[in-house]
Parts: structure tokens; C-alpha cells; sequence
């Protein structure tokens, strides 16, 4: 089992040996010998271990373990207290997301802080088959059952083909010393009932099940990366002509590749939005899946709807929230873009206002003889989107609209003949 594990490591991870390592150390089987086989092998590591204050003295006795741990092994030791309790309650968590959080939020600091390359953590096939259990009872997708990534950007998972029996086989072969949980023997979390109760049944039921799960992974992880190709290369063929995602057989599960990355979980929903009436929309913590005409908008949700900023008198540019030039000129580019209008700084109230639209705005639009017209209005004939609604910007002095910004100035703002001041108002 020595030279298996070993072999594995130099094997199928040879770029760690250059890399700065970051161990979390639980003190428990798993992670005590992943340490005791990164040293054996001359890795340059350091361990970290989160104390969650859960089981009292139990908790300080396995600190004060991997503390002697360190020290006997010259190891750099990084250690943390937390209150789990007090966090899971604040943040309306339960007690094994509330610890995952905090553990891993405090490992990317130590590894920015410290300039370290990767976190290891001693995830082994068994977590893989807990984990997969788990997603199948809840529902799931592909993606949930095809157990935990080897590599999840920095973190990397070196005992992830290895199971419990063999890591603990080695651990007698070696005489490595561990702390044991006592709350792993408790049946009141899932993953216990699982570990304790279905696991050992599926090996009763096949001695060789581990082996046959490895295998399923392996064709589960090929389709899934056959299904994303796939995605890609419809993706591609959707979004460059219109209406064609109601033409696939299957757009359902199209949708749901692209957009389960995005926090979605309305599916029905979602699904129901290709046929919905322009405007509909999805709303998924930062994100909105809007319905606009014949197609399907993705898009972050606008932000600072209610802000208003000021332009000072003589103030030259600015750059928040959107970048404009003003200038005081002579002359009028009668063939001026819509980027850009010319105005009689004469009948300007300072500050001018940048803002959002609001309902009952109006604004006399040019070209057309001074007629008032509302901006709601405006936007309906122009057949603004609603994200284009919700990105415009008007240009005001005090409450009235100088300016639809890039869109349509203001008539009552004109240069006449009589002017000696003209201020040029650029879009950048």
C-alpha cells in the first residue's frame, strides 16, 4: 500500500514537487496520512487546521495534537478558532455549511497571504461515493454525480482514487497516529447515515464495489465533458440565429447546461420563459434571465437604479458613471453623432444632474417642434429593451431632461442665433 500511494503521488501529480502546499489538517485518519506522505516524499508543505469549537475539550485536544504534529516534524503551522455556532446562526446556516465557509475563506487568505500554490485536502473514494449518494437523493444534474473534481482551481485532491480501507491499511502498515471524531459516529448528519448504514450494504451486496464506482465516475465524468463540448458548439449556433432554440429537440437541457453555473434553480420557470411574453424575466441572486422579443438576455442585474451624480460648473470630464466630456467651443459640427449635442450654456442651472429615469419624466425631444413627450413614452416608440431602459442615463438641469444621453437631446436647450456661450456635451 506504501509504494501504491506513493507512486500515485509522483505519478499523477508530478507538478507538485515545485509548488509551495498548503495541508489542511483535520488531525483525523485521512488528512494525517496524506502529511505523513507529502513529507515521506519531500513536498514542501505547511498545514493549517481550523479549530470549529464544536466538541469542547475534544476539539482543543485535536489542536493541541497537530500542534505537537508540527513541531515534531518542523512543520510551518497555521491554526484558527472559530465560532461556528454564533456564524451559522447570524448567517441562517447549518453547521456543516456554516464550517465549510469558514474554513475555506480562511485557506484562500493563507495562501494569498503567504504566497503558497495549492491547498490539499485528503478527500478520498469514499467522500466521492457520500457526496453522489447525497446528490441523488436530493436531485441533480450530471455535474452532481460525477463526485468530487481531483483539481478545483488551487484545491487538489491527491487521495481522491484512494478508499478509506486503503488509507487506513497504509496507516496501520506505518504505525501514523490520529485523532478520531466522535461526532462521526453519530447518525444525525446524512453523510453519516450514508457512511455508516448504505455504504457498507452496497460493499455487502458487491465485494468489489469500489472498483465498479471508479469505473462509473470515469464514464460519467467522459460524458459530462461530452455534453459541455457539446453545449459549446450549440451555444455558438443559438445565440447567431434567432428563434432556433425552440427548434432543438432537447433545448430544455441546453438551458439548463448554460445556465446552472449562473445559480438558477427555477427550471420550470425558465423553461416556460422561451414561450413567455416580452419582458418576462428570472431573477437568480446577481443575475436576470430576461425574455426580450425572440430571444433570451443574460444579464447582471442594474445596479444603483436610485444614484444621482453632479457635473460642477468648468468641470472638464467625468468618468462615473459614465464618461463624459464637456467643452465651451465657438462652433456647432452640424454633423454631430448622437454621441454628442451642443447646448446654450446660458439656460443651464449648476450642478447638472445625472440620473436614472423615473415615471412621470418628460422632455420636449428635437425635432419636434417643442411637443412634450414622456420618456416612458420615448423609450416604447424607440422599442428600448428593458436593459436598455435600465442602462440609459438622462442629463438634467434641476428636473428638466437635457439630454437622453446618446439617444435624443432636449429642444428647449437649442443653440439660437443670440448665444455667445455653446457647450459641447460628448459622449467618451
Amino acid at each position: 500500500m506504501l509504494s501504491k500511494l506513493k507512486n500515485h503521488l509522483d505519478i499523477a501529480l508530478p507538478f507538485l514537487r515545485e509548488r509551495k502546499l498548503l495541508l489542511a489538517v483535520s488531525g483525523g485518519l485521512d488528512s494525517m496520512v496524506l502529511s505523513d506522505l507529502l513529507r515521506q516524499l519531500n513536498y514542501e508543505i505547511s498545514i493549517a487546521h481550523c479549530n470549529f469549537n464544536l466538541r469542547g475539550n475534544e476539539s482543543d485536544g485535536d489542536e493541541d495534537f497537530i500542534a505537537q504534529y508540527a513541531e515534531e516534524n518542523n512543520l510551518h503551522f497555521f491554526v484558527t478558532r472559530f465560532d461556528t455556532e454564533t456564524f451559522a446562526s447570524d448567517h441562517k446556516l447549518s453547521i456543516q455549511i456554516a464550517a465549510r465557509q469558514l474554513r475555506y475563506l480562511w485557506f484562500d487568505e493563507l495562501l494569498r497571504e503567504n504566497n503558497l500554490d495549492h491547498l490539499l485536502t485528503a478527500h478520498h473514494l469514499d467522500d466521492s461515493i457520500e457526496t453522489f449518494l447525497i446528490n441523488l437523493t436530493r436531485g441533480t444534474g450530471l455535474e452532481g454525480l460525477t463526485g468530487i473534481p481531483h483539481q478545483n482551481g488551487k484545491i487538489i485532491r491527491p487521495l481522491l482514487p484512494f478508499t478509506r480501507d486503503e488509507i487506513l491499511a497504509y496507516a496501520k502498515e506505518n504505525n501514523i497516529r490520529w485523532r478520531e471524531d466522535s461526532s462521526n459516529a453519530s447518525n444525525k448528519y446524512l453523510r453519516n447515515k450514508l457512511r455508516h448504514d448504505v455504504l457498507p450494504l452496497l460493499k455487502e451486496l458487491n465485494p468489489a464495489f469500489a472498483d465498479s464506482f471508479r469505473h462509473t465516475l470515469e464514464n460519467l465524468q467522459q460524458s459530462r465533458s461530452l455534453v459541455e463540448d457539446a453545449s459549446v458548439l450549440v451555444y455558438k449556433q443559438v445565440v447567431s440565429e434567432r428563434e432556433k432554440l425552440k427548434r432543438l429537440s432537447n433545448y430544455k437541457a441546453y438551458l439548463y447546461q448554460w445556465l446552472n453555473p449562473f445559480g438558477f434553480t427555477a427550471w420550470e420557470d425558465i423553461y416556460a420563459l422561451a414561450d413567455a411574453q416580452s419582458g418576462k424575466y428570472i431573477v437568480s441572486g446577481s443575475f436576470r434571465l430576461l425574455k426580450d422579443r425572440e430571444v433570451l438576455i443574460l444579464e447582471l442585474l442594474p445596479e444603483g437604479l436610485d444614484k444621482v451624480f453632479e457635473i460642477h460648473y468648468g468641470q472638464e470630464q467625468i468618468n462615473e458613471p459614465i464618461s463624459l466630456s464637456l467643452s465651451i467651443t465657438q462652433t456647432i459640427n452640424k454633423n454631430a453623432t448622437k454621441k454628442s449635442i451642443f447646448v446654450d450654456n446660458q439656460l443651464i442651472n449648476y450642478p447638472l444632474i445625472l440620473r436614472k429615469w423615473k415615471d412621470g419624466d418628460y422632455f420636449c425631444p428635437s425635432r419636434m417642434n417643442g411637443q412634450r413627450k414622456k420618456i416612458s413614452k420615448f423609450f416604447k416608440d424607440e422599442k428600448f429593451s428593458l436593459s436598455e431602459k435600465e442602462n440609459a442615463w438622462l442629463l438634467c438641469s434641476g428636473e428638466e431632461v437635457i439630454w437622453v444621453v446618446g439617444h435624443r437631446a432636449d429642444e428647449r436647450f437649442k443653440v439660437r442665433g443670440n448665444t455667445n456661450t455653446i457647450l459641447k456635451i460628448e459622449v467618451l
